[in-house]
């Protein structure tokens, strides 16, 4: 399977609540939302934490979970190296009460046998910050 069709089946996974399925395709000490400088993260937004390892990511989706997804679409994948970009639409209610909706590119690394290495979402961190009832 190329990266291309290894990230399309994640997001199949995703869209069918497969969490294990997802988990199957990282590698073991994946890192999620890796950053050395994030508004979101700094502002403690839940969905935008840095996690690490599978159970890490678990978290992540313990996460998504309590969000109310109304709209979640690929609009397209692009590919080069190890790198494979999403462009996103999400339109999300929040526990709590707040919501948004974005447009977002999820920047998915690849190791060289083809599992997940590392994922960044690039979101309006404003918004998110907002949404989920945080301030800076």
């Amino acid at each position: 399977m190329t990266n291309t069709e290894i990230i399309q089946s994640l997001y199949a996974k995703f869209g069918a609540g497969d969490v294990p399925g997802i988990l199957e395709l990282l590698s073991d000490d994946v890192a999620w939302e890796a950053w050395n400088d994030n508004w979101a993260q700094k502002a403690g937004v839940p969905s935008m934490q840095a996690r690490h390892g599978k159970a890490g990511v678990a978290e992540f989706f313990a996460v998504a979970g309590s969000m109310t997804i109304t709209d979640f679409q690929v609009l397209n994948l692009l590919a080069g190296g190890n790198d494979v970009a999403a462009t996103i639409v999400i339109e999300s209610g929040l526990p709590g009460g707040g919501s948004y909706r974005d447009e977002e590119i999820h920047l998915w690394t690849l190791d060289d046998l083809g599992r997940v290495s590392r994922l960044r979402h690039y979101v309006d961190t404003a918004k998110q910050i907002a949404a989920w009832g945080r301030q800076k």
